[in-house]
């Protein structure tokens, strides 16, 4: 049984290797126009490119993109004039050079057996790009296959008259062109199976039937791509019947929607290619796809941290680790967004805008957006000295402020409290951070502190009864710690005797202490009636009672004591001798006659 475990579980090893290289494969082929085979970025723009600005030119090619873009537009459009001067004209060609001939064999190639860079990744820089492996005025666009050979697409930049840079296709490129259209292939799949009717009618300078095609593929691809993943999801339980229960499997779930969608890219890429649909139509859509190829990639770290940190909480939480757990929880939410902006930023630049430029050109704006995002900073260093300090966790019962509640979550902006109203309270964590926070959670036991007001008339047995048994309950209670557990005599009131109960309870949930509580509260209560007393009422008393008067008698006998003091020199006024203070020193007993302790006081210095 053993043995059949593991090779199941090594399927499944087996299984997620298999998923995550085909994803790499996917990633990586060779039918994504070439986009990872070449850099993501221009990453040669920067302020020292962008110092010289040059007068424009009327067709564009001041940068490679300018180029490409009004290359396709002239040939979509059916201008084979225009397309020609993208070309470069070199008297060192050695063959008689028609250019025209030659844009309308270059459209043709790319038609059929080309592919062009997505615009996002072709330089728009005078300069064009600097850290590829080509020399400082070629740029590499795209490639065609001439004669079943993969033949690069290569812009050059040359001066003009004026001495600006254009850019053009360069000579090695028009070189391995054909001079006439005709000797190449163009029928294609697309167009033996479209009706006339979409053929002839065009827009955006391609048949309607590119079109169509185009939209029927998106929705295709996707379909073939959901089924595929599909059905190996269905297939793993067979394969590996604790499937669901296994970690493992999740980590396949997280690949299964980014493998979908950069499969459905791949699909339509590739066959968007082998159907014969036209550059001008594919390029229109190159964006489109490299933007849902960066969506893939960043679901698919978006799923793998819900994965990772939800297989990562459960173990933590059955080691009660609740420390780790708020620190992991932030983590998540912190990289969540981290991923967003990266998702932001790498969609931004495929659209043309270049996010690291314009943060470093907004200058005194920058500045204001800095005070502006002053309360975000503060929050964000609040939740981190939250996480760091940890004076309250996720789970925590607290007061903090006036607001007494459990922690539900620790944001990067701000913290939630669960009142016991049932309400959700949202605390900046940067207010958070500065204010007095009492944590409930961290007692290992509870104070158990009664303050007991009885009757004016309670004697002074009564009292010391009472202190008598109150003790013993204490003492005797399974649940109350025995040190300290006290019960003392602590004033008279003005209408009430006041005794004061003060011991812990050995116990660390709160509804436990709550019964403990209940349990001591009615026994003592019990104690209480027995010895013949109650308790006060916050009341005024009025008695009727016949005045004794002064007493003559006794007022004689101390003015006597007084007189025989003051006769011997004896009078303790303003202070006591020292002598008299040690001779009157332990006369008094304590404990009280009478007392058990004294008792056993008595007993011990016997022996």
């Amino acid at each position: 049984m053993a043995v059949h475990k593991i090779k199941k579980y090594q399927s499944l090893k087996i299984l997620c290797s298999v998923w995550f290289w085909a994803f790499v494969f996917l990633l990586t082929g060779p039918f994504t126009y070439g986009q990872f085979a070449a850099s993501s970025a221009d990453t040669s723009r920067g302020a020292a490119s962008k110092a010289v600005v040059y007068p424009p030119d009327s067709l564009g090619r001041r940068t490679p993109r300018g180029t490409v873009d009004g290359f396709l537009r002239a040939a979509a459009q059916g201008n084979f004039q225009r397309a020609a001067l993208y070309l470069r004209r070199d008297p060192a060609i050695k063959k008689k050079q028609n250019r025209v001939k030659q844009a309308r064999a270059l459209k043709a190639l790319l038609e059929v057996n080309g592919n062009i860079y997505p615009y996002s990744w072709i330089s728009d820089n005078y300069e064009g790009k600097k850290d590829d492996d080509l020399g400082p005025n070629l740029d590499r666009i795209g490639a065609v296959k001439v004669n079943n050979e993969s033949v690069d697409l290569i812009l050059e930049s040359i001066k003009d008259a004026a001495g600006n840079p254009l850019w053009v296709f360069s000579t090695q490129t028009i070189e391995r062109v054909p001079l006439d259209s005709t000797q190449i292939e163009t029928s294609t799949l697309l167009s033996k199976l479209s009706p006339k009717l979409l053929e002839d009618n065009e827009w955006g300078g391609v048949p309607v039937a590119h079109w169509l095609a185009m939209l029927l593929l998106i929705v295709l691809a996707f379909m073939i791509a959901s089924l595929l993943t599909k059905l190996v999801l269905r297939l793993i339980p067979l394969v590996y019947y604790k499937a669901g229960q296994d970690p493992l499997f999740g980590i396949i779930r997280a690949f299964s929607l980014p493998l979908r969608l950069y499969l459905a890219v791949w699909l339509f890429v590739f066959c968007s290619r082998k159907a014969g649909i036209s550059i001008v139509v594919r390029q229109w859509f190159g964006n489109l796809t490299l933007i849902v190829g960066i969506v893939a990639v960043l679901l698919l770290a978006w799923e793998l941290i819900n994965v990772i940190s939800s297989i990562s909480e459960k173990t933590l939480a059955s080691r009660k680790n609740q420390a780790a757990i708020s620190a992991l929880l932030f983590l998540r939410r912190a990289l969540k967004v981290a991923i967003v902006v990266f998702g932001i930023i790498f969609i931004l630049d495929t659209f043309g805008f270049d996010v690291t430029t314009g943060l470093a050109a907004l200058g005194i704006g920058g500045i204001a957006l800095a005070l502006g995002t002053q309360k975000t900073v503060e929050n964000f260093i609040g939740s981190v000295t939250l996480i760091a300090d940890q004076p309250v966790r996720v789970g925590d019962f607290c007061k903090i402020g006036e607001i007494t509640g459990t922690i539900e979550q620790i944001g990067m902006r701000a913290t939630r409290v669960r009142t016991n109203e049932r309400t959700i309270v949202s605390i900046p964590n940067g207010e958070l951070a500065s204010l007095k926070i009492e944590n409930y959670a961290h007692r290992e036991k509870f104070w158990f502190h009664p303050l007991f007001r009885l009757r004016m008339e309670t004697t002074p047995d009564q009292i010391r009864y009472l202190l008598v048994e109150l003790r013993t309950i204490l003492y005797a209670h399974s649940k109350v710690s025995p040190s300290p557990a006290r019960v003392r005599f602590v004033g008279v009131g003005d209408d009430a005797l006041k005794l004061e109960v003060f011991a812990y309870v050995d116990v660390s949930d709160f509804d436990q202490f709550l019964a403990v509580q209940e349990d001591l509260l009615l026994r003592m209560m019990e104690v209480i009636a027995r010895s013949g007393t109650g308790f006060a009422l916050p009341s005024q008393t009025i008695y009727y009672s016949r005045d004794q008067g002064f007493s003559s008698e006794l007022a004689t006998e101390a003015a006597d004591q007084v007189r025989q003091w003051k006769d011997a020199d004896a009078l303790s006024i303003p202070s006591f001798e020292p002598e008299k203070i040690e001779s009157l020193k332990d006369t008094i007993p304590y404990p009280p006659e009478g007392s058990s302790m004294r008792k056993n006081a008595t007993q011990e210095s016997v022996q």
